[in-house]
C-alpha cells in the first residue's frame, strides 16, 4: 500500500495570498479536514479583516492548503493568531503545512507581532506534534472550547522577548 507521503507532488508548492476566487477550494478543504467546519461566510469575512495574513498553497494551479491568520493587539503586545490551517489529505506530509505556517509567521513578524498563538484540539495529537516541531509550546488549556465540548490547548511561539 502506498501512503500519501510516499507519493511525489506533481510540482513544487507555491504559497501566495488568498483571493476571493479561492474560497470555494478553501471551503472544500475545510469540510474534509474538520468535524465542525467553518462556512463560506466566515472565510470571506476573515479575508476582509485579515487580507495580509491569509494564504493558500497551490500545486499545479490547484489550492492544496490554506492558513487563516489574524493580528491581535492587546495594547501592550501584538500577537499573530493562526485561526485555521488545513491541507488536502493527498497533499499532507509534503511540507505544505509547514510552508503555510512559516509564511504566516513571517507576515506576523513583518507586522511587528512578538509571538503567535493558536488553539488545537486536545485529541489532535498529530497537530500538536507538528506545532511542537515548529517551536510552539503548550501554555494553557481551555475547557469545552469546541462546539462538541472538546477541550483545547493554546499553543504559542515567541519571536522575541
Amino acid at each position: 500500500m502506498i501512503r500519501p507521503h510516499e507519493i511525489a507532488l506533481p510540482s513544487q508548492p507555491h504559497v501566495r495570498r488568498a483571493m476571493p476566487t479561492d474560497i470555494g477550494a478553501i471551503v472544500a478543504i475545510e469540510k474534509v479536514s474538520f468535524p465542525d467546519p467553518w462556512d463560506q461566510n466566515v472565510f470571506l469575512e476573515a479575508m476582509t479583516y485579515y487580507p495580509t495574513t491569509y494564504f493558500v498553497a497551490t500545486c499545479d494551479g490547484a489550492v492544496a492548503g490554506f492558513v487563516v491568520g489574524a493580528l491581535e493587539d492587546t495594547g501592550e503586545n501584538i500577537y499573530g493568531h493562526i485561526c485555521n490551517l488545513a491541507v488536502l489529505p493527498r497533499f499532507r506530509h509534503h511540507g505544505i503545512g509547514r510552508m503555510l505556517v512559516t509564511r504566516a509567521e513571517h507576515q506576523f513578524a513583518i507586522e511587528l507581532a512578538t509571538a503567535v498563538q493558536l488553539e488545537v484540539r486536545v485529541s489532535n495529537t498529530a497537530a500538536q506534534k507538528f506545532y511542537h516541531r515548529m517551536g510552539y509550546q503548550n501554555v494553557f488549556g481551555i475547557d469545552s472550547y469546541y462546539a462538541n465540548g472538546e477541550d483545547a490547548f493554546v499553543m504559542m511561539k515567541w519571536f522575541r522577548f
